[in-house]
């Protein structure tokens, strides 16, 4: 259980997480039903020993431990799921039971972690052959032994899917019982009356009583083991290593992540694609295989001199590393790894350690510090051609030892994403789509779960193997890839301009991070706790009695019960919802709900930033460092995590007071610079319509411009609330929305909102133009581009079912506008990062978040930069419209705004 719990970690990190159990006694279901289980025997002697120290381990292992008398885990599983789902987040529920199917949405997913099993809608409708939302059906007829909830007699799988997909839903079958023949529909008419009782028992139940909320669940990023508690349990229990790797053995190396790095999660408004099926547009070939394979241990100074003459006159060498963790900056080097040729690599060990390691008598090993000193000119040398998989990573590496690793000019998981950004860029996965090769697992050479060791503790021969193969397929990947590049110009332009230099920059911004004020923070926790109190004591008042503002049941009861709200909608089960969206609508016309949402928003605020901030300062800097992803978003944005700061919230004050904390070192200030309606401006360059340019060509108030237009009136005359409105129509369009969305969105009837549509689009034609002839385009190709040729595919766009087609047609829309916004400001970070370092100037590049860029700048700088900033923004694309850049300075970001 102990290997479960921690690969799942791995496998899927999440920001909050809970281990379920069941409590002792009955639940509803034994008063629904007596015999409700009475078949299933006692639980084991041997295994109900262990229950206990298996608590002790979760809780050790940093993992909530949930127990609801009255219910069974899956409910309080289903609850949670609920919850989240509500809050805007996905779920991963670990679980081998089938009746936890019928909650998998687009929200949640379900993981075997014994089988690996991994199930989404269309992986449920695969594997039972009704979809999640008929499997309370689909169980209601088979039954369930296990459980001893008696279906339909001599009804199995194949029948009930059958019946569900002839007639629909449960309530269907049964009316047509009377026209099902057979001994089957007979005994279907035998056990009507019973059915409705069956459905109750296997439905899970998502409006649990719980006295903890989602927010009593957050993990802290960079760990939430109990070290000492572990180290304890492992003596103890006689868990030898996993009790020596806690106390001070290396962590797992992190090419295995590199490697094996799983497909890029949906981002940037749209999907990301599994692997599953061929390559779109048939960019991606096999290439044969090289004739011979020698790969060679590097551990005297004869051998490493050979080498480097070699690589000393090499055009382009492929490079890699292994180390001890899969942080950046706490990173130590154990080898490397080089190939010039496909087939031939070399590794050089310089730090292998312990008695174990065999190879470390028969082949010597150079240390770290010689073998640095040897390589260090060619490392730093530009000229020097370097090709590697994730490059960023090993940057930091050779930056850890006090090494400059320049002259990168290839890095084939970016080749990967520019080609196809929907795809998986992890080297194992590249290699067998690329090169039908089966590469070394991680887990072959180190082992896995409790038996898992740290590279540096690898056969020297083994861990040879396994290094120099990442060299050489890396370059064998190049050598595949790179040609279909450079035949492609937008796609060119996009991997040799933009994705390739922003890589070398990004590097430095993180090794820069951001100056954090803790204290302020901590303060600010405090003053959350404070107010939350306040508004628990106004919400007490509002409903005339104490109740627990996290449990969804005591608030139905409340709302609906007692003060009689109306319903908006229900749960699954049938229960009036309290979700974020009913609370809201319910908050135009009555206080408590409003009162409800605002203790979430705060409680959120809390635990995810005020809390949680202080404790991933690096203690050796007093900075925040995140680590920018690139190939994580479809769109070509950036993602930020560990912390993510691209999401600190900033539309109430409370939220923006964060902000404040993130400061200036002394003697400097923080700049923000940040592009002004961005997508908008794309929009008008890309449609090229007229009025849309001409509005920012002469420096019109864009929105104020659309609501003269729709509302018939002066521009002059146009009041806050019309200029509202145009604002909403004007982003809202970008983004596909319709006149079913823009209606909910401003509070007006949908017939309204479609006569505003037809306005704006008799006032810009060319955006409706754009819109019809870019979906036309999507169709036809399966991607759309940006204004400098990033490709953005779109494996929806005929193939989805109704809503991800739909969503498809949306994202293409959309998707040129945000990816060219990526583009430009990735451009600016490149043109921003060459002038400081041309003029020598102490100002660093510390975020880039969102359209923004925040800078960390010497007071005596500050005027050259705020004057140079913008400039160099708004000049490194020409568009058919300006660009515009707004400067602000401060003490801390949010005073810069």
């Amino acid at each position: 259980m102990i290997n479960m719990l921690r690969k799942l970690r791995s496998d899927f990190p999440a920001e909050y997480s809970a281990c379920v159990f069941d409590a002792k006694g009955k639940t509803f279901r034994d008063d629904l039903y007596p015999a409700y289980k009475e078949h299933r025997p006692s639980m084991p002697e041997d295994l109900a020993k262990q229950i206990e120290p298996i608590h002790e381990a979760v809780r050790a292992l940093g993992w909530p431990i949930v127990v609801v008398e009255g219910v069974e885990a899956d409910d309080v599983i289903g609850t949670l799921a609920r919850r989240a789902t509500a809050e805007g987040m996905r779920t991963v529920v670990s679980t081998g039971d089938k009746d936890l199917a019928q909650l998998v949405d687009g929200h949640v997913t379900l993981v075997n972690t014994m089988s690996g099993e991994i199930l989404d809608p269309p992986g449920v409708a695969a594997k039972f052959g009704v979809p999640p939302a008929r499997i309370v059906d689909y169980l209601s007829l088979i039954g369930d032994a296990v459980d001893n909830v008696p279906g339909v007699p001599k009804v199995g799988p194949k029948t009930a899917v059958k019946w569900l997909t002839e007639y629909g839903t449960l309530d269907d079958v049964m009316a047509n019982a009377p026209g099902i023949k057979g001994v089957v529909g007979e005994n279907l008419r035998n056990t009507l009356a019973w059915l409705p009782k069956a459905r109750e028992l296997v439905t899970v139940k998502t409006d649990c009583d719980l006295t903890s909320s989602l927010a009593d669940f957050h993990r802290l990023e960079g760990g939430s083991e109990d070290k000492d508690k572990l180290i304890d349990f492992f003596a103890r229990y006689g868990f030898k290593t996993w009790l020596r790797e806690a106390t001070g053995e290396s962590l797992p190396n992190p090419r295995a992540q590199a490697r094996a790095s799983a497909a890029p999660p949906a981002a940037g408004g749209a999907a990301a694609g599994a692997d599953a099926g061929p390559a779109q547009g048939g960019l991606f070939d096999s290439a044969p295989a090289p004739a011979q394979i020698r790969y060679e241990t590097v551990a005297t100074e004869a051998a490493l001199e050979a080498w480097m003459r070699r690589i000393e006159t090499a055009p382009l060498v492929s490079i890699d590393t292994e180390t001890t963790s899969l942080e950046p900056l706490q990173a130590q080097l154990v080898g490397i790894s080089l190939s010039i040729e496909p087939g031939e690599a070399c590794y050089i060990p310089v730090a292998h350690r312990g008695p174990d390691v065999v190879g470390l008598e028969a082949y010597g090993q150079l240390t770290r510090e010689a073998v640095l000193a040897r390589m260090r000119a060619w490392l730093e040398d530009p000229s020097r051609g370097k090709v590697g998989q994730n490059l960023k990573y090993d940057s930091h590496v050779f930056a850890n030892h006090g090494v400059s690793l320049r002259g990168i000019v290839h890095d084939t998981m970016l080749q990967s994403y520019v080609l196809a950004s929907h795809r998986n860029h992890g080297m194992d996965s590249l290699a067998e789509r690329l090169l039908g090769l089966k590469t070394i697992s991680y887990e072959e050479v180190c082992g896995k779960g409790a038996s898992q060791i740290g590279f540096d503790q690898i056969d020297i021969a083994r861990a040879t193997e396994y290094a120099a193969e990442d060299a050489d397929v890396t370059l064998r990947l190049h050598r595949n890839m790179y040609p279909q590049v450079e035949a492609l110009p937008g796609v060119h332009y996009v991997y040799e301009k933009i994705e390739m230099p922003v890589s070398v920059v990004l590097q430095k911004i993180e090794r820069n991070g951001v100056l954090i004020d803790a204290e302020r923070l901590g303060a600010q926790s405090t003053q959350l706790g404070q107010r939350m109190l306040t508004l628990e004591q106004a919400a007490y008042e509002a409903a005339g009695q104490p109740f627990n503002l996290g449990s969804p049941k005591q608030i139905g009861e409340i709302l609906f019960g007692q003060m009689k709200l109306p319903v908006v909608k229900k749960t699954a089960s049938g229960a009036p919802s309290t979700d974020e969206e009913v609370l809201q609508k319910l908050a135009e016309d009555y206080p408590l709900p409003k009162l409800l949402l605002d203790y979430r928003g705060l409680a959120k605020l809390k635990s995810t930033y005020t809390d949680k901030l202080p404790k991933m300062v690096n203690p050796a800097t007093g900075r925040v460092h995140t680590s920018y992803g690139q190939t994580t978003a479809v769109t070509g944005r950036l993602a930020s995590t560990e912390p993510n700061l691209q999401n600190i919230p900033v539309r109430t004050e409370e939220g923006r007071r964060i902000r404040e904390a993130f400061i200036a070192g002394p003697g400097n200030v923080i700049v923000s610079a940040d592009y002004s309606q961005i997508e908008l401006r794309i929009m008008a360059h890309i449609s090229g319509d007229e009025n849309l340019m001409r509005s920012f060509a002469e420096g019109e108030d864009v929105h104020r411009a659309t609501a003269a237009e729709i509302f018939g009136v002066a521009p002059d005359a146009v009041s806050s609330e019309q200029r509202r409105y145009a604002k909403v129509i004007n982003f809202g369009l970008i983004y596909g929305m319709s006149a079913f969305g823009l209606a909910g969105n401003l509070g007006i009837e949908r017939e309204a909102a479609k006569h505003y549509i037809d306005r704006y689009f008799m006032r810009y034609p060319g955006v409706a133009r754009y819109m019809e002839e870019t979906r036309q385009t999507a169709r036809e190709q399966g991607f759309v581009e940006t204004v400098f040729g990033r490709r953005l595919w779109l494996p929806d766009i005929n193939g989805g079912n109704g809503p991800r087609r739909q969503g498809a047609e949306r994202a293409a829309i959309n998707a040129p506008m945000q990816g060219t916004a990526a583009d430009l400001i990735k451009l600016s970070m490149i043109a921003v990062q060459d002038w400081l370092e041309r003029d020598g100037l102490g100002t660093r590049q510390v975020m880039q978040v969102h359209d923004e860029l925040v800078l960390e700048v010497p007071q005596a700088e500050l005027e050259r930069v705020k004057v140079k900033l913008p400039e160099l923004m708004c000049n490194v694309a020409e568009l058919r419209v300006p660009l515009v850049a707004e400067v602000g300075s401060g003490s801390n970001w949010e005073e810069a705004h």
